[in-house]
């Protein structure tokens, strides 16, 4: 009588339960969810339904810089790992939170990489090649010639705007561009015929290349003036401010076509009286991007 109570008193939920507990998968690189059990010095134990408590040491605790295990893993509450190593002879499962956490921030890398977003990053570092990045626990790299920014040292320790440029699981390589995020962010505030106030700082025998609001566009020898130019350095200098209408836009390539060409009341006006040009530029911008772009103008 008593063996049959017993038997009834083992019911069908405690059955699945059993049989659940046994179908949890503690193999290295499956992702499991467990309570956090209680912390040590060296890290937390965690309760995973296993033979014992799962143990995740403190730097794996999260890829981040917080090493309070209390903030981090609060005692009672349920977050998920992935097993770092297996059950050793006690029974134990090692477990990680960063781990996970890198891999969620490749996923989601590979997101951003798909969709041609920009993603925020924090410069943890530098050297002489450019300067280190952490996104979401991941170590990333952004090259010197990508930062806007000259001084690196200043930059430690900020969050700065990039775009992925290269990202290699495998290798573990995550390269970015804060200029190129500066520049696709540029791009979507500019429209052709928009006249812009920049400053000469290259001068090339094809023509002068004009800095304005963060941005580069090239204004071509051929789109300084109707007149034939035969030496830019004739026209314009290095440090000169100019005014220009954006002509072309190519965000793919980041190019920038200016042209001064188009504000010309006549042949040869910026070779010969460019101070005018740029002084009535703001009442001339209009006539002049409606001529261009009602097909009136000529680009070449």
């Amino acid at each position: 009588m008593s063996s049959k109570s017993t038997v009834s008193a083992f019911s069908m939920d405690d059955f699945e339960k059993a049989l659940s507990a046994e179908s949890v998968s503690f193999e290295k690189g499956s992702i499991i969810k467990g309570k956090i059990f209680s912390h040590d010095t060296n890290g937390a134990y965690i309760d995973i339904k296993g033979k014992s408590l799962a143990f995740v040491p403190i730097e794996e605790a999260a890829g981040g810089y917080e090493v309070d295990l209390d903030a981090l893993l609060p005692i009672g509450e349920d977050f998920e790992f992935i097993v770092l190593r297996e059950q050793d002879a006690d029974g134990q499962v090692t477990l990680s939170r960063k781990e996970l956490q890198i891999k969620y921030a490749w996923d989601k890398i590979a997101d951003i990489q798909a969709n041609k977003e920009s993603v925020t990053v924090r410069i943890t570092g530098t050297n002489k090649g450019g300067v280190t990045v952490d996104f979401q626990g991941l170590r990333g790299f952004i090259p010197k010639s990508q930062l806007t920014e000259r001084d690196l040292e200043s930059l430690k320790g900020s969050n700065v705007t990039a775009l992925i440029i290269e990202a290699d699981q495998e290798r573990n390589k995550f390269v970015l561009s804060q200029r190129q995020a500066s520049r696709t962010a540029n791009f979507s505030q500019l429209q052709l015929g928009q006249l812009i106030t920049g400053q000469v700082v290259s001068i090339k025998p094809f023509g002068a290349f004009v800095d304005f609001d963060g941005t580069t566009g090239l204004l071509h020898i051929k789109q300084i003036s109707q007149e034939f130019i035969p030496d830019v350095n004739a026209v314009l200098s290095i440090g000169q401010e100019i005014k220009a209408l954006i002509v072309a836009l190519d965000e793919g390539s980041g190019k920038i076509s200016l042209s001064t060409r188009v504000l010309e009341n006549k042949p040869g006006e910026m070779v010969k009286d460019q101070l005018e040009v740029m002084n009535s530029a703001d009442a001339r911008a209009p006539r002049a991007a409606q001529k261009l772009f009602g097909g009136g103008e000529s680009e070449g």
